[in-house]
């Protein structure tokens, strides 16, 4: 069965989100708020302001056990053995052949790993972790915690303002932190290219917490719509869509998260495959379209270099603080460089369409 809004599992926050207005979507097996007010509005809300997402979809999960580093090692290219307490690193969950299983983020707390995953992949790469960890690595679920993620320019001070301590906090760090007795786990790190933390809080406090954050009047709910606009413009990947088995690190231009070490000493599934690709070049690559005119492309748009088809987007959709449609494509390489001219097909028209840099919109992390 198919499922809906109504059918779906519901989110920790699924009654706040009514009361709110939210339309409700169905969203990897979770019903989401696709908006509360419209995409347009909440995005450029989070752009100026602060916005609240309920992103408890997400899978997290913690690693325990004396060779932890080392077994999450043989799984991804991250460097985890020299990663410090409170500090996170973006992954890569790779198969054998160098293709990627899911992204996510790991941090490595006082006595274990705590890992954010896709919610759509959070099973498979549960199960595909659990078999691959040696003994004396165990992993769990958190399905007792919810995850919010307040992002835009106002996010630190609307934490203050509630009492948490964010201020010496810069991007991709994290720790324990108390709001109005509370402890709760909080990051600077978040998915709109924007200034922001993302929370993790005990199912049973998340809705006092959300409550507290939205009563700050720098502060408006946001749903899916909106953060897919704002991490497009971003230039951040989408798992299912821009990442999928069928590429790879090298091909998704995001070899940053292989770290120096570990592409000189390989050890990771799919090492050889990577490591030429990354002195030879690989064939395809992500690249970032800017399209003419007002109409946009979207995923499944074939796109062209003259008469011969060169690759296919894999998101797209009009950016409101770009003020045109732009899209992320596979293209062959040759046809990948900054300033080429391509076309991408919608409706039977072929559309204009410029390679550009990413992100669209330039990232405003506090580092």
């Amino acid at each position: 069965m198919t499922k809906t809004a109504d059918t779906a599992k519901p989110l920790p926050l699924a009654d706040l989100h009514r009361k709110l207005g939210a339309k409700m979507v169905p969203f990897a097996g979770y019903s989401m708020p696709l908006q509360y007010e419209g995409i347009v509005a909440e995005h450029e809300w989070v752009r100026a302001h602060a916005g609240l997402f309920d992103v408890s979809h997400m899978g997290q999960l913690e690693v325990r056990g004396p060779d932890a580093a080392k077994a999450l090692e043989a799984l991804m290219p991250g460097d985890f053995i020299g990663l410090k307490e409170g500090r996170l690193r973006y992954s890569l969950l790779l198969d054998d052949n160098g293709g990627v299983i899911d992204d996510l983020m790991v941090t490595r707390r006082a006595d274990h790993f705590y890992l954010v995953v896709n919610a759509a992949t959070k099973k498979a790469d549960l199960a595909h972790m659990t078999r691959r960890l040696p003994d004396g690595v165990s992993i769990e679920e958190r399905s007792d915690l919810a995850l919010l993620a307040l992002q835009g320019p106002a996010a630190a001070d609307v934490i203050t303002r509630l009492g948490g301590e964010v201020s010496t906090m810069t991007f991709m760090r994290g720790s324990p932190i108390r709001i109005k007795g509370s402890e709760i786990w909080i990051s600077r790190s978040g998915y709109t290219g924007e200034d922001g933390f993302e929370i993790s809080v005990p199912v049973k406090k998340a809705e006092k917490l959300a409550k507290l954050i939205l009563d700050d009047k720098e502060v408006k709910p946001i749903g899916l719509g909106a953060r897919d606009t704002l991490r497009l413009e971003a230039g951040l990947p989408l798992y299912g869509q821009d990442l999928s088995p069928v590429s790879t690190p090298v091909e998704a231009g995001i070899t940053f998260a292989i770290s120096k070490r570990r592409k000189m000493e390989g050890g990771f599934p799919g090492d050889e495959r990577i490591r030429r690709q990354i002195e030879d070049g690989a064939k395809v690559r992500r690249v970032g379209l800017k399209l003419e005119g007002k109409q946009p492309a979207r995923e499944g748009a074939a796109v062209y270099s003259g008469d011969a088809k060169t690759g296919v987007v894999t998101s797209g959709g009009f950016a409101p603080s770009v003020g045109a449609p732009i899209a992320m494509a596979y293209v062959a390489a040759a046809d990948a460089k900054d300033g080429t001219e391509l076309k991408i097909e919608v409706r039977g028209k072929k559309l204009a369409a410029k390679v550009v840099p990413m992100p669209f919109v330039q990232h405003r992390y506090v580092r």
